[in-house]
């Protein structure tokens, strides 16, 4: 169970959570934007619109000395193996003091390289993914690095204990292939009443924005009707955190600024921020 502020030993609680913003949409498959969006969602954050509580009522302000720090954004060249490199090593470093790590894509290649650092720490890691499509493919058009193919690489590489796929609505038959190949969980949108099943520590999170519908997020390169709402994405990670579960990572990828309105997706991606923050932070009592 996550224990309180207390309870820690004082090794853990100097422990933080980093951020980290990996811009890197290179092999996006239909449009390029994502890599635009670690800054649109660091402004949306402090907007003035909104405050920095999480919906359980606390205070992530990092004015107040909130427990996190942003460690700004990457820069990454074009070349697949050399920003994945470099993605990866960032990744590591973050976390070899036993801090947590908060990605924002970038699109969701992006999970990748920042798991394969998470599952060199933690053994037998479970990863819950939030999103409209498995991204199980081999390869799309081609290219085995596509923003499709990023769960196929993870699981192959077979250093991750379970893969939890929530939200999907694009499964095509090679996927589903793929997913029984793999033995991966997956929970199709069209299963309104599925929720997040027992789960085992340690957990990484990746949310892809599109597992929402388009009409709570438009800022997403993929428009798949039939989505999430928002508040059935916040039950979802409720669900995560009231099974007591240590969340060691997670990532919020896929949000495209060039298709936004009204900076309304961005608003929604500081909300998931803000709440991912509260799901990975031990809880104080009292």
């Amino acid at each position: 169970m996550a224990r309180s502020r207390s309870t820690l030993t004082p090794e853990e609680d100097r422990l933080t959570i980093k951020v980290l913003g990996v811009p890197y949409d290179t092999h996006s498959s239909y449009l390029r934007g994502p890599a635009l969006a670690p800054p649109v969602v660091r402004t949306a954050l402090n907007n003035g619109s909104a405050n920095w509580c999480t919906e359980d009522g606390r205070d992530f302000d990092p004015a107040t000395g909130a427990d996190w720090t942003d460690l700004g954004d990457l820069e990454l060249p074009d070349d697949v193996h050399a920003a994945t490199a470099l993605i990866r090593s960032a990744a590591a470093k973050a976390i070899a003091d036993g801090s947590k790590l908060l990605s924002i894509g970038g699109d969701h290649l992006v999970t990748w390289p920042l798991v394969q650092a998470m599952a060199e720490r933690y053994a037998d890691l479970t990863i819950v993914h939030f999103d409209a499509h498995p991204d199980l493919y081999d390869e799309l058009d081609g290219d085995r690095y596509s923003h499709a193919c990023p769960f196929a690489r993870i699981m192959e590489e077979g250093k991750v204990g379970r893969l939890v796929q929530m939200g999907i609505r694009t499964m095509t038959p090679h996927q589903r292939k793929q997913a029984d190949r793999f033995g991966v969980d997956v929970l199709e949108a069209r299963d309104t009443e599925a929720s997040v099943p027992a789960l085992t520590g340690p957990v990484y999170v990746s949310i892809d924005i599109d597992v929402l519908d388009p009409a709570f997020a438009p800022g997403m390169s993929h428009f798949e009707p039939g989505g999430w709402s928002t508040r059935q994405l916040l039950v979802a990670l409720a669900q995560v955190s009231a099974q007591g579960v240590e969340v060691v990572g997670a990532d919020l990828v896929e949000i495209n600024p060039d298709r936004d309105v009204h900076g309304l997706t961005a608003m929604v991606a500081a909300k998931l921020f803000r709440e991912l923050l509260g799901l990975m932070l031990p809880r104080s009592i009292g």
